[in-house]
């Protein structure tokens, strides 16, 4: 009896390994898309104060500091 506990005890071992390593994988693949998407969406949006909203002269943190201040006055 005690070595089929024991080999139940290795195949549980094994199977826990199994899934942590899927587990990190999924979790490191999302970590990579979400940095992708939202260090994008950064690019987007600058790109879009700079042409849309930024005075001449103005740097497009300048313009968003401008713009956060006006919607805060609302």
């Amino acid at each position: 009896m005690k070595k089929t506990a024991d080999t139940n005890d290795k195949i549980a071992g094994k199977v826990t390994e199994g899934y942590k390593k899927i587990e990190n994988g999924v979790v490191e693949g999302y970590k990579k898309i979400e940095t992708g998407v939202v260090e994008g969406f950064e690019k987007v949006s600058d790109k879009c104060v700079e042409v849309l909203f930024a005075k001449e002269g103005e740097s497009v943190e300048e313009a968003k500091e401008r713009l956060n201040k006006k919607t805060i006055d609302l």
